[in-house]
């Protein structure tokens, strides 16, 4: 029952993801600023963060039990840098999802994801301990890279990828697939912390470092801009925060249930669909092409693939 229930709530930690990618993004676009845009998001979800700590002695007892774990060795300082990974991703959400949309991101990140899950898992970086590498999983992973070069051509919108825009698109489409591979590796070492001291205890702990690598990158960006536009007034703008602390503090209680490959895959699963949707609803940039929807349907291939491959 666990096991059903992790793949469920999997799927709800991508669609989260991709709502936060498409928030962040139009944040980012307003302010002209897509590292501003992320410095709110991870502010704002430490200060909502910190709110909640200070009105909870339990889990001050978990942050407790991660620095007892630190002092004993139980736990090694470089698996606290998790939100180094996610101030990245949320600083990539910015910086590209208006202009390639979002199911580009979604299946530029999750190729990274994919191909980083396997190296993660086999090195048993997670709570889940090692998982073998398989011809399978190994097909699964080069599927999805061919859905990025899909992905590519569609924002091209040019059927070649050496149309008009290939050079800024293939910059574009890099930074989220690399994002993608730091988020593998970020949910593997905050299931370790989470172990230890409670989802919320790594949580914390992602918001802070993401926060203070974030607050340093933006103070270098403002010095070089003298500053950025005038905040927007629309509230939906500043969700960013709290939906990361849904997904992250979930993410670190159902890794350790399932693994981070399947974690992997069914949030995989989620934010294909919902990026899709997404750019349907409410499109930016060059809206939905017809590649990126080949590419995201290929992504889903994959990823059955690579479910099978779990299980068998």
């Amino acid at each position: 029952m666990r096991r059903w229930v992790g793949l469920g709530f999997g799927g709800a930690i991508g669609a989260a993801v991709a709502v936060q990618a498409r928030i962040n993004g139009e944040l980012g676009h307003r302010l002209g600023d897509g590292i501003a845009a992320a410095s709110i998001s991870f502010g704002s979800g430490l200060l909502i963060l910190a709110v909640v700590f200070a009105c909870s002695g339990r889990l001050r007892a978990g942050v407790g039990r991660v620095r007892a774990a630190l002092e004993s060795g139980g736990l090694r300082w470089w698996q606290l840098l998790g939100g180094l990974s996610g101030a990245y991703f949320v600083a990539c959400q910015g910086l590209t999802v208006t202009t390639i949309g979002v199911t580009v991101f979604t299946v530029a990140a999750v190729a990274g994801q994919l191909v980083s899950s396997l190296v993660v898992d086999r090195m048993g970086l997670g709570p889940g301990g090692r998982s073998p590498v398989t011809a399978r999983r190994v097909s699964a992973a080069v599927l999805v890279l061919v859905a990025v070069v899909l992905a590519v051509v569609g924002r091209n919108g040019s059927g070649s990828i050496t149309g008009g825009h290939s050079g800024a698109s293939v910059v574009l489409v890099v930074l989220p697939l690399v994002a993608g591979v730091l988020v593998a590796w970020q949910q593997a070492v905050n299931g370790r912390v989470g172990a230890v001291g409670g989802p919320l205890s790594a949580t914390l702990g992602n918001f802070a470092t993401g926060t203070a690598a974030l607050a340093v990158v933006e103070a270098g960006v403002l010095v070089r801009r003298g500053g950025f536009g005038p905040l927007p007034s629309a509230p939906w703008l500043y969700l960013g925060g709290l939906i990361g602390i849904s997904f992250v503090a979930l993410a670190v209680a159902v890794v350790r249930w399932i693994g981070v490959l399947l974690l992997g895959l069914t949030s995989v699963a989620g934010q294909l669909l919902a990026s899709v949707v997404l750019d349907v609803v409410a499109p930016t940039g060059y809206g939905l092409s017809s590649a990126a929807v080949i590419g995201c349907a290929l992504t889903f291939v994959a990823v059955a693939v690579a479910t099978w491959s779990r299980s068998a």
